[in-house]
């Protein structure tokens, strides 16, 4: 065991900015334009106050769960997210050793296929499909650092791009944003994705009620409420004060997942307890990696699970199910009950 190992997201936050590259670091860590989003993401969840129930018997606490029909022995995953040869040279590997990843979707529909294909040989058991970002959001660090366009191995063979990725003005990023994002994404694409697999599709970048309904009506499995870690649209709202509002636009017919701003347990107790299947977590997962490889990212997994255990314990909730809307209180509970 390591001495002085980090003990909460924010140490392990710092020692990643340490290691990596300045371009590395705010690629990862930044956000779009103003980034008010991405400092929204975090403070939202610390406006919400937690209900403690007492004297009950919280021996033994239960964090299992389920999703998709698949159990689950903590309701915290690790995002879909890419480039993570930035934070360790053992990228994505390092990752999936400490926990399940994911994919997306990709501008070009035969090379999509063909991810998915692949999906579904080696045995993964949904698909993802990213629908927030038709165009590349902006990112103001990525452009002033001239971010480079991280090697994409899944894609190799399947596209070409140019070894000069470079464009006026902005980002070598941009310019392979502009490669494999596709403005034109509208739903009838999710129907175009359930005709290719059998596997079930959730759909990523919800954070409306209009949206969530849609994606019922259309077949998603699931809905995944996120501003993609506030890197698209700043001003969009924090994840966590709309998941409320889409946990009732789709009334119980598919699971809602969530992510953004999570960086302790209690977090993802609050989450759970405004109607969460499952928290999603993407940046600390990064920190990790960065600062420690393989095992830091799953040390991070490990300390948001313990702090979760603890939470739940304090809260008088011995299973998941047990978390409710009575154990936290929001900001419009408080403005509510003021009127």
């Amino acid at each position: 065991m390591e001495d002085n190992l980090p003990v909460n997201v924010r140490e392990y936050q710092e020692l990643a900015k340490k290691a990596l590259p300045k371009m590395h670091y705010d690629y990862i860590n930044g956000g779009a334009e103003d980034e008010y989003t991405l400092r929204e993401n975090i403070a939202a969840y610390g406006r919400i106050l937690l209900r403690p129930r007492v004297l009950i018997d919280v021996s033994k606490i239960d964090m299992s769960t389920t999703l998709l029909g698949y159990n689950m022995s903590s309701p915290i995953i690790v995002a879909p997210t890419g480039a993570h040869k930035l934070a360790n040279p053992e990228g994505e590997v390092a990752t999936a050793r400490a926990a399940a990843a994911c994919k997306t979707v990709y501008k070009r529909r035969d090379v999509s296929a063909t991810l998915v294909r692949r999906a579904e040989s080696l045995g993964f058991k949904a698909i993802v499909l990213t629908v927030d970002t038709p165009v590349l959001g902006r990112r103001e660090a990525d452009i002033r650092n001239k971010m480079v366009a991280p090697r994409m191995p899944n894609l190799e063979g399947l596209m070409s791009f140019d070894d000069d990725l470079d464009s006026e003005g902005g980002s070598k990023l941009e310019r392979f944003a502009h490669e494999t994002l596709d403005p034109s994404l509208s739903w009838k694409d999710v129907e175009w994705l359930k005709s290719i697999t059998s596997l079930p599709i959730l759909l990523k970048g919800i954070v409306t009620a209009e949206d969530a309904r849609k994606a019922v009506e259309v077949g998603a499995a699931g809905v995944i409420v996120s501003n993609h870690g506030a890197r698209q649209l700043d001003y969009a709202p924090p994840t966590i004060s709309v998941l409320e509002e889409v946990v009732k636009a789709v009334a119980g017919a598919v699971p809602v997942l969530v992510d953004g701003g999570v960086r302790r347990g209690t977090d993802v107790f609050k989450a759970l307890a405004l109607g969460a299947t499952a928290v999603m977590v993407g940046r600390p997962v990064f920190y990790g990696l960065a600062a420690r490889g393989e095992a830091g990212a799953r040390h991070v997994i490990e300390m948001l699970n313990r702090e979760l255990e603890l939470a739940m314990a304090l809260c008088g909730c011995r299973s998941v199910a047990e978390v409710t809307r009575r154990h936290v209180l929001t900001e419009g509970d408080r403005i509510r009950a003021l009127l």
